[in-house]
């Protein structure tokens, strides 16, 4: 008999506004996974938050658009470490329980499933899980804190504000007047907690800047106003845990006036640039900067790094960081590593491998008196 295929969890889809970009890099994931070595498990979490098994990503995208309840086996997984299956919520106690999850892959973007949420589950059942663990994922989702600590960490960025959706509904022309003072325009209007350049605008004036809170503040009670940069953007894949490796950088040039949700996910018409066009001693920086961001969270297994690259001066900036970033067809981290020398599958068997060594590190540690 050969080696028993590793079972690999594949979550989906979700309640956050990336709902429907989960489903798309779940279908990349999934079709690339090597069925040789692994028994594929696809998760779909309904927008509602139900857990259901055994229904693909591009068939609950369809039945989702259709208005029609999504077809699949209602699962759990359950905070015990003593049971690493899912749990059938369907069946009676004697039969619930599949057989164990070997890993869980993550490839839920945005709020609960991107910010420490899932992370904290896992982490209670005890199961390896591909990504970052629950306090680096929960800082790089916020904003906010997340530009805290690089700054802590003495990392170069642009000049950043916070403020409160409360505030801004109590007083809207004090926050306007407080932006206009610190950032002028034209400046990004951001919630602190999303992704995929959903909710994000760029304000020329003030009429325009009124729109880009009021759209921030639906998605967030927290939101975030970035100074303007003319700059391009540039991104480099960070792969590993104790020992970081940085891609080749790529460069963005967007169609649109900045790379916003339909470039990303639409139309992908925006030009993608790997390896970036750039000076040896930039890409070092860049390199240097991005396995220096991931440390600062102390993330594990991937993130993207994105970073601004100012016109004038050259300055290299700090944007942000992706700890589950997109894997779509359009996506940016695993082309880099395919141009860096990994192609796709090679890239998730790497991730596995890391979730996997990352949980035996854990078992190392003693929780108790």
């Amino acid at each position: 008999m050969g080696e028993r295929k590793l079972r690999v969890a594949v979550l989906f889809g979700g309640r956050s506004g990336e709902h429907e970009v989960s489903l798309q890099s779940a279908a990349s994931i999934i079709s690339a996974l090597d069925e040789g070595k692994y028994e594929v498990i696809p998760v779909g979490i309904t927008k509602e938050g139900s857990w259901l098994a055994g229904v693909e990503p591009l068939q609950m995208a369809e039945q989702e658009r259709q208005g029609v309840p999504v077809a699949g086996v209602p699962v759990a997984i359950l905070a015990d470490p003593a049971r690493k299956g899912l749990a059938r919520l369907d069946r009676g106690p004697a039969e619930r329980f599949r057989d164990e999850i070997d890993v869980v892959f993550p490839v839920l973007h945005g709020t609960y499933g991107e910010d420490g949420t899932i992370q904290g589950l896992l982490e209670l059942a005890g199961v390896p899980y591909v990504g970052a663990g629950v306090l680096a994922s929960s800082l790089g989702m916020d904003k906010v804190l997340m530009k805290t600590v690089f700054a802590r960490a003495g990392l170069p960025q642009a000049g950043f504000w916070a403020c409160l959706r409360k505030d801004w509904e109590r007083d809207p022309e004090a926050i306007i007047a407080a932006i206009e003072e610190r950032f002028g325009y034209p400046c990004f209007v951001k919630p602190a907690n999303l992704g995929s350049s959903v909710g994000i605008s760029k304000a020329h004036d003030r009429e325009e800047l009124a729109a880009a809170l009021a759209v921030a503040a639906r998605y967030d009670r927290k939101m975030i106003i970035e100074e303007f940069i003319d700059a391009r953007e540039v991104e480099v894949s960070v792969l590993g845990n104790d020992e970081p490796a940085a891609s080749v950088p790529g460069e963005i040039i967007p169609l649109r006036e900045f790379y916003d949700y339909e470039a990303k996910y639409v139309d992908g018409n925006s030009e993608l640039v790997i390896p970036a066009e750039l000076p040896p001693d930039v890409v070092s920086i860049l390199q240097d900067y991005a396995v220096r961001a991931f440390r600062a969270l102390d993330c594990a297994g991937m993130a993207r790094v994105d970073f601004f690259l100012a016109r004038s001066g050259g300055r290299v900036l700090v944007n942000e960081i992706n700890t589950i970033p997109g894997f779509t067809r359009f996506s940016m981290y695993p082309k880099l590593w395919e141009v860096s020398g990994l192609s796709y599958p090679q890239l998730l068997d790497r991730l596995i491998e890391l979730a996997l060594e990352r949980h035996r590190e854990k078992t190392k540690t003693t929780y108790r008196r």
